[in-house]
């Protein structure tokens, strides 16, 4: 039996702050989108990552590879998104197998109009606290885990560039 390596008093506490933040994260960003859009956090960031791909198209199985979510939950995702007329389903025309997800014009103006209201509260509960220093040192110790987390890239979260 290997002795367990403890957790000093200072990864406790950092520890302890990031597990707060991991919980406490999510909700603050559901109910600001749920509030002001009508829509989930996963609703809108299923749509934000169908609208940053070419032709706003992507095969369902890698974006719920992308969304870190089943392709049972995505479908279901998908079916209330396709609902409001925000996405459609179409065959991958290179493998019949496959479907695809296709952003609508009414999708791609849904994020438009949300994007302000989730960028405002982005900064809001998370970068106004933060000075510039802190920025660049959370971008990197959350790309470090995020690299351990996903050594594959499977998710295309780590080094992305965006607008």
């Amino acid at each position: 039996m290997t002795d367990t390596r403890w957790l000093t008093a200072d990864q406790e506490d950092a520890w302890r702050s990031l597990m707060a933040v991991l919980m406490l994260l999510p909700g603050g960003l559901d109910a600001q989108l749920q509030r002001d859009a009508g829509i989930t956090h996963a609703g809108y960031a299923v749509l934000s990552t169908l609208s940053e791909a070419p032709g706003g198209t992507i095969r369902i199985s890698r974006l719920a590879t992308m969304a870190n979510m089943s392709v049972s939950r995505l479908s279901h995702l998908l079916d209330r998104l396709a609902g409001h007329g925000w996405v459609e389903r179409h065959p991958d025309p290179s493998d019949g197998r496959s479907t695809m997800a296709v952003l609508t014009d009414a999708g791609w103006d849904k994020v438009v109009e949300t994007a302000p209201g989730h960028v405002d509260n982005v900064r809001s509960l998370v970068f106004d606290g933060l000075d510039a220093e802190q920025v660049g040192q959370l971008k990197r110790i959350s790309a470090t885990i995020a690299a351990r987390l996903d050594p594959e890239h499977k998710l295309g979260l780590v080094g992305t560039v965006r607008r």
